[in-house]
């Protein structure tokens, strides 16, 4: 049985990382950063990187920390609660785990330490169990090909292309990087184009693939947690405002009707809690169980932060519809994440397929 409780060390990084986010991403400074140009914010990124969270589950030898994916996991908890514009997943998940799984030495360390941003190459909505490569392929260490929707690609300096033959590294400064227009503004995409692009082999054939399989795997674990932080920080925010905000001569939350929606809200958060928990521990440990652990995380995490944030937006009122309000953010952060890496029916289908379910 997974021990799911928090630890001493993964409280005390909580506080830090919440800390370190109150004081330079409040809702007020994210909001407004999504009127920039700026693909993410560069000093919140370069905070993180300085007080070691990027490079987490990477030994101490290789510019890491040398914890595990437990306590990355707590970091996107909080992440998720303040819908923190940077590219953790891309970069700090899906990256780490690629090179982890590949064995590689020569990018890992700064990719660890914050110094470099990489970021794996394939489309946000991409599932565990997708195909891979099909849309680039390679000649004679060259590149050819487009993907789109890549999470964070803007930011990266470095990036990991699933090909025909194998897993690359590119420099980012030799491919054409197109923003798109996403729904959510704090996770920014765009569509990378390579034309006859110099790459660097970091695994190849099946080598490669197992390691883009591990990072879409862990980074499904991983969202899960985020998605966890943004439920629990939509309940506490709709808590607070039903406290103070008074109708008809009482507060608001003390009618029975929306007492019992915050009721059912907190029972599928404390549920979301558990599968997110567990993932992240089979993501840690290695655990032959991850595939349907995580399939169980997305599948049901998914869902309670959209209603998360859909019962935020509602029960604020008229003021949960303005954009000078975060009700907003918080539900784009969770429409967007229920369809990244795959959507809760898709990893339904791969739990079924996982236990031997027989289809309807």
């Amino acid at each position: 049985m997974n021990d799911l409780l928090y630890s001493e060390i993964e409280n005390d990084l909580r506080a830090g990382v919440r800390e370190l986010l109150d004081d330079k991403a409040g809702w007020a400074d994210v909001l407004a950063g999504t009127e920039k140009d700026d693909p993410y914010d560069a000093a919140l990124w370069q905070a993180l990187a300085r007080m070691g969270v990027t490079g987490l589950p990477v030994a101490e030898d290789l510019g890491g920390a040398g914890a595990t994916w437990r306590e990355t996991a707590v970091v996107m908890e909080e992440l998720g609660r303040a819908v923190a514009p940077v590219p953790f997943l891309g970069a700090a998940v899906f990256a780490i785990a690629a090179l982890g799984a590949a064995g590689d030495r020569e990018l890992l360390p700064g990719v660890a330490a914050g110094e470099r941003i990489a970021v794996l190459a394939v489309p946000l909505g991409t599932a565990p169990d997708a195909p891979l490569g099909g849309t680039v392929r390679a000649a004679g260490g060259r590149l050819t090909g487009e993907i789109a929707r890549v999470a964070g690609g803007e930011a990266a300096e470095v990036l990991l292309v699933p090909a025909s033959d194998g897993l690359y590294a590119v420099d980012a400064g030799d491919a054409v990087r197109t923003p798109v227009t996403s729904l959510d503004m704090t996770r920014r995409l765009c569509d990378v184009a390579l034309a006859d692009a110099p790459a660097r082999l970091v695994a190849g054939g099946a080598d490669g693939e197992a390691a883009v399989r591990a990072a879409l795997t862990t980074g499904a674990a991983m969202l899960a947690s985020e998605q966890l932080g943004l439920a629990e920080r939509c309940l506490d925010t709709t808590v607070e405002y039903l406290k103070t905000r008074y109708q008809f001569g009482r507060p608001v939350g003390s009618y029975q009707g929306l007492k019992h929606r915050l009721a059912d809200l907190w029972t599928s958060i404390t549920q979301a809690r558990a599968v997110a928990r567990n993932a992240a521990v089979c993501a840690a440990t290695g655990d032959a169980g991850t595939p349907v652990a995580v399939a169980v995380a997305q599948a049901h995490c998914s869902a309670v932060a959209v209603k998360a944030a859909e019962e935020c937006v509602q029960m604020h009122g008229g003021i949960g519809f303005t954009w000078e309000h975060p009700a907003h953010l918080y539900l784009k952060r969770a429409k967007s994440a229920a369809l990244a890496l795959g959507t809760p029916d898709r990893h339904r289908a791969a739990l079924a397929a996982l236990v031997d379910l027989p289809p309807a």
